[in-house]
């Protein structure tokens, strides 16, 4: 390792990760030549990753700009490119010298020149006003995909940037816009089921990848995520993320000891015998008689370093079936106990991420295979929670005799309907029954029929979701991988994928990319004018007089929806006082359920901050139960006021509905159209990143309330969780008592903290707004222009594609 990789860690702030990078001998030569697989092995924590990975792409960036590329040369003495097509390269290069002469922009005095023997000039130089022969014959050809049509874009826009040579504001304010345009999302499918219910066979059937999870990989009680995306590369891929040495430790000290209070309890139930089999995968039967400091030695992790190094674990093969086969034993199989494999190790697994080659469905979506209750690591769990916050779909499949009263189902779908609804960002739920073979049209209507009226008797789903939100399909795996005909009325296997299909298109990717890039090149243009000065500060006094107004108007369409927030949780204040001795004694006293069972479920609960998460069955949370009122009172504004949906607009549509008015402008200021084109795309960028902005926050006001109510419970869990010996149950029971009827005054502390938080959101709203739209004035009707290149073709061109781009969105909405 040198001192260049040393200090860029240290400048970068990622001085913990040098030790790594020393181990594996990396130099500047080898630092530019990191791929993100090599990244994610040296970089095992996502936060320091995502900085490594940004901070990377700038310095390669800075380095392609500064040093011109060096031309390779083969033994003819001319480059590959110009021996196979030189007319071609050699008419453009002519061209291309000549504008240069002709303009105001001085060549890099490093660049080379076209020699009288018709060597090419750089990379970099060449092309910088004429679009590449490729492109030109695509257009030719007729339209272009938006896959070629964003590949276009981002070629004019980086040779664009390399040609903002000049030191002043604005050149370093394009820039920086340049780079911002840079923006994908990735959606991510959530799939929940019970064992048997087919979720598997139904990814792989979606993929066209038979082979690819293992039936059975993921039941409803296990802890395993399996997330199924794209990889650039030939090979399929497992990444294995870990639990932590010490998260393993206290995970094994946890499970010995509530298997020793089962046996001392004479228990002996479900819960336990999931206990016995965790250990036992791994550990065989020694666990029985050792020591959980015994447990930790290295002999049981040697097939694994990656496990004891707080690595991510990488398999390859060159099929599905072949890398299906190297991580069985990291996932939880229905085959496992009769498989021949000396030792399982999905215990210590906290995700296995599966990568698969050459395939458009996942291009820009996420499947991922998940528990339905979460899991008693908090790691796992964790992860579990901020995975279902990030959906956008949800499939829950189940099988088709049972669909409409299946309660496994049903209740997952409860379980997670807040994480989904008002503490998410999911758009729409589907429930797919499953193993529809041979079914007769009107079977499957009724079979609909019943699950959507399921639907609507499920309050705590509708809460979050409108029938809007709900469809129902059917599907049958079996069939459709055997390539059989199908009846698309009866097995909707198609429907599903055009779903994906829709999911994946790029077309908001490219549309806001193109869109930003049509108004930065705009403005490159017009500020190239200086004959303008008068009506530059005429249209510049109308803005800001548009901004202040429409700035005022956002801000008091927030401030009403936070006083009738106020309101509601007031009323959620005054319920939860009135009820939480009610809600507690429901929880700590459940009717059928003997002591002996109860007293294990609850000594489970306060050593896990009041969760309760049974092996089958609804997971109950006490914090939520005590909250509820607060929750249940706002609910119904909530999901008005952040729809998961955009297009109905945060705030009751306020955000969207600012408006600087720049259409009327251009129609009356014309000789700043191109300024004013650059603030309309601007504006429609500036809401685009704020909605995503509120959606993410959005998430953390809504679960304030129960987090402030887990905060305000931890002590008494931790109390409860120490007592040991006879009358335990009846200790914990008093503690958690007396210690709510003495902080009901958490509730509104639960609501003071959720509109401290709307108050937050609220100045960054009005913070982004104002800040945005005010640097983009002053740079494009105030700034003095330096040394900009002419972009009128670049332009012409990037104009032609949003036109091409709005006909087909035009053309979408009419069909």
């Amino acid at each position: 390792m040198d001192g260049f990789v040393r200090n860029k860690l240290t400048e970068w702030k990622l001085s913990d990760w040098i030790e790594a990078f020393e181990a594996q001998e990396i130099d500047k030569e080898s630092l530019y030549l990191l791929n993100d697989q090599e990244i994610d092995q040296l970089i095992t924590k996502a936060g320091p990753r995502v900085k490594f990975k940004d901070k990377l792409k700038l310095l390669k960036e800075e380095q392609n700009t500064t040093q011109p590329q060096k031309e390779a040369v083969n033994t003819s003495g001319q480059s590959p490119v110009t021996a196979q097509h030189s007319p071609f390269l050699l008419h453009y290069q002519e061209q291309d010298q000549q504008k240069l002469l002709n303009s105001n922009i001085v060549p890099h005095q490093d660049l080379p020149s076209i020699s009288e023997k018709g060597k090419r000039k750089s990379e970099l130089e060449f092309d910088e006003c004429q679009p590449s022969p490729k492109r030109q014959d695509n257009c030719a050809a007729g339209s272009q995909s938006e896959t070629e049509i964003l590949s276009d874009v981002k070629d004019i826009m980086r040779r664009v940037s390399q040609r903002l040579h000049g030191r002043d504001k604005l050149s370093a304010f394009l820039k920086d816009k340049i780079k911002d345009l840079e923006t994908e999302k990735r959606h991510l499918v959530g799939v929940f089921g019970r064992t048997g219910a087919g979720k598997s066979s139904l990814i792989n059937a979606i993929i066209n990848k038979e082979g690819l999870l293992p039936s059975g990989s993921v039941s409803a009680c296990t802890s395993v995520m399996i997330k199924v995306e794209a990889t650039n590369g030939s090979k399929y891929e497992a990444h294995i993320e870990f639990i932590t040495k010490k998260d393993w430790e206290n995970e094994v000290q946890s499970l010995k000891l509530a298997l020793e209070e089962d046996d001392d309890d004479d228990g002996g139930n479900g819960d336990c015998l999931d206990r016995d089999e965790t250990l036992s995968a791994l550990y065989g039967e020694e666990w029985k008689e050792k020591s959980t400091h015994s447990l930790m030695d290295n002999k049981y992790f040697r097939d694994i370093p990656e496990f004891q190094m707080s690595k991510i674990k990488i398999l390859e093969s060159d099929s599905a079936e072949g890398l299906s086969e190297k991580f069985v034993r990291y996932t939880r199989s229905e085959s496992n106990e009769t498989e021949e494999v000396k030792r399982w190790y999905w215990p210590l697994v906290k995700c296995v991420t599966v990568k698969v080659p050459d395939n458009d469905f996942l291009d820009h979506v996420t499947l991922v295979d998940l528990p339905g209750n979460g899991d008693s690591n908090r790691s796992r769990d964790q992860m579990w929670t901020e995975l279902i916050a990030s959906c956008s779909t949800v499939w829950i499949v189940t099988e088709m005799t049972r669909a409409a009263s299946e309660r496994e189902a049903w209740d997952i779908l409860e379980g997670v309907s807040s994480l989904l609804g008002n503490g998410g960002e999911c758009q729409q739920i589907h429930f797919i029954c499953t193993k529809s073979d041979h079914e007769k049209p009107d079977d499957i209507n009724k079979v609909k029929k019943a699950v959507m009226n399921a639907f609507k008797k499920r309050e705590t789903i509708t809460n979050h979701f409108s029938e809007d939100s709900f469809q129902v399909f059917t599907v049958s795996t079996k069939e459709f991988l055997k390539g059989e005909n199908v009846n698309p009325d009866v097995n909707e296997i198609l429907k599903l994928k055009e779903i994906l299909k829709n999911l994946n298109d790029a077309h908001s990717e490219t549309s806001n990319y193109v869109s930003g890039a049509h108004g930065i090149l705009s403005l490159i243009q017009g500020a190239r004018s200086r004959e303008v000065v008068e009506q530059k500060n005429e249209v510049c006094a109308v803005l800001e007089g548009n901004l202040s107004i429409q700035h005022n108007r956002v801000k008091k369409a927030i401030e009403d929806i936070t006083k009738a927030f106020e309101q509601h949780l007031r009323e959620g204040v005054e319920k939860s006082q009135n009820l939480c001795e009610r809600k507690l004694r429901s929880f700590l006293h459940p009717s059928k359920t003997r002591e002996r069972s109860f007293h294990r479920t609850l000594k489970y609960a306060v050593r896990n901050d009041g969760i309760q998460k049974p092996r089958i069955g609804k997971p109950k949370d006490l914090n939520m139960i005590l909250a509820s009122c607060l929750t249940e009172s706002i609910d119904e504004k909530f999901r008005k006021t952040f729809p998961n949906d955009l297009k109905c607009g945060n705030f009751n549509g306020a955000i969207d509905a600012f408006s600087l008015s720049t259409d009327s402008l251009i129609e009356k200021y014309k000789n700043v159209e191109l300024q004013l084109t650059f603030l309309q795309t601007e504006e429609k960028k500036m809401k685009t990143k704020l909605n995503k902005t509120i959606l993410t926050q959005k998430k953390l006001i809504y679960n304030s309330l129960t987090e402030t109510i887990r905060s305000n419970m931890k002590g008494c869990y931790k109390e409860a969780a120490a007592f040991e010996g006879p009358g335990t149950l009846k200790r914990m029971r008093d503690t958690i008592e007396r210690h709510v009827e003495s902080k009901k005054y958490m509730f509104e502390e639960a609501k003071n903290a959720m509109l401290e938080q709307l108050n937050d959101l609220k100045e960054t709203v009005l913070r982004t707004l104002k800040k945005t739209m005010e640097e983009s004035i002053e740079h494009s009707l105030k700034t003095e222009a330096c040394s900009l290149p002419d972009v009128l073709e670049h332009l012409e061109m990037v104009k032609k594609h949003c036109d091409e781009l709005n006909g087909d969105q035009d053309e979408k909405k009419n069909s």
